[in-house]
């Protein structure tokens, strides 16, 4: 039987799932995902910093924060042709989607127009786009659109109520309006979060439960691991279990059938094994390249060589009616 999109779920229910036995919350998990994929596509996007560093807020998390000592170096917006060169390498290496980063809180509208021009470029190469610049104003998120940027990045991080100990420059609603601003611009929306922050399980569950409840469900969930880096507040915090970050990944694809469930930051300190339960859990969108904004990754080379040991394959680009989009159908199990 098929299952629904939902977008009133209530926390006693999302808690309920991640309480399940494991291997019972991993095969609803499965279920759901090849009712609405192909069990064994991995949608490939490349993350680049376009501009790095001195961003003025405190996200505990953060190595690009000015007030933190990580050894991140403010760096100014690089040009057009310098970041067209690494879109043609993510390319060349495989990546569908190109993700480009800046370290602003909110952009002048001088700083989008820039990045207007930057997301003209990368789509001139046949590649989907994302950007995530922090605030933005309705406006911004039209000159955008009208650039061509298929995707807008903006996390709500963790759960609302655990937001306050992450978090203090900005506010919740903040996120929420921006993601309102995106939406109402056309753009799709890529909207996860961080685990692995000293949240509880149940923290876990509400900000699955906020993600899954906005209007629309982000068609790109990204479900991030700490990163810890020396420097930041949330520097020798207790790493997450392996075990609660797949089912994290499992309640997610429960609770938004259709979207792409992101492997995101963190893969670097997963080994294989736990990777290949995330995929089987309804991961199925991985970065992809040696960095995500300031932090390692995986090489390109060991994950096609993971992607040959599980058998999976990545999605292709195609161009329909002048959009260019993952090749992403419908799949039904037999």
């Amino acid at each position: 039987m098929a299952h629904s999109i939902r977008h009133d779920w209530t926390r006693a229910e999302v808690a309920a799932l991640f309480a399940l036995p494991f291997n019972e919350l991993l095969h609803r998990a499965h279920s759901v995902h090849r009712e609405h994929h192909d069990p064994n596509a991995v949608q490939v996007s490349t993350l680049l910093s376009i501009k790095t560093g001195g961003c003025p807020e405190d996200c505990a998390y953060c190595p690009q924060a000015a007030r933190y000592d990580t050894g991140v170096q403010a760096q100014k917006l690089m040009s057009v042709d310098a970041v067209l060169a690494r879109a043609q390498a993510a390319k060349d290496a495989g990546a569908s989607r190109f993700c480009m980063g800046a370290a602003w809180r909110s952009p002048k509208d001088r700083d989008v127009e820039k990045v207007a021009e930057i997301v003209r470029a990368v789509k001139g190469l046949g590649l989907e786009t994302c950007a995530t610049l922090g605030m933005l104003n309705g406006e911004q998120a039209k000159t955008l659109k009208s650039a061509g940027l298929d995707y807008y990045n903006h996390n709500l991080d963790t759960a609302p109520e655990f937001y306050g100990e992450i978090i203090h420059t900005r506010q919740y609603q903040d996120r929420l309006d921006t993601l309102e601003q995106v939406r109402e611009a056309g753009l799709k929306t890529c909207c996860g979060g961080i685990v692995g922050m000293g949240e509880t399980r149940d923290q876990r569950a509400g900000l699955l439960q906020t993600l899954a409840n906005l209007p629309e469900h982000p068609e790109s969930v990204p479900i991030n691991q700490l990163v810890q880096v020396e420097g930041t507040p949330l520097s020798g915090t207790e790493a997450i279990d392996p075990f609660d970050f797949v089912r994290t990944i499992a309640v997610a694809r429960i609770l938004m059938p259709a979207s792409m469930v992101r492997l995101s930051a963190g893969r670097q300190q997963m080994d294989d094994a736990v990777q290949a339960l995330c995929f089987f859990a309804g991961a199925n969108s991985i970065f992809y390249g040696e960095k995500l904004l300031t932090t390692g990754n995986p090489d390109v080379e060991h994950d096609r060589q993971l992607f040959k040991r599980l058998n999976l394959h990545a999605l292709e680009v195609v161009e329909t009616s002048g959009t260019v989009h993952a090749d992403i159908v419908e799949h039904c199990a037999a």
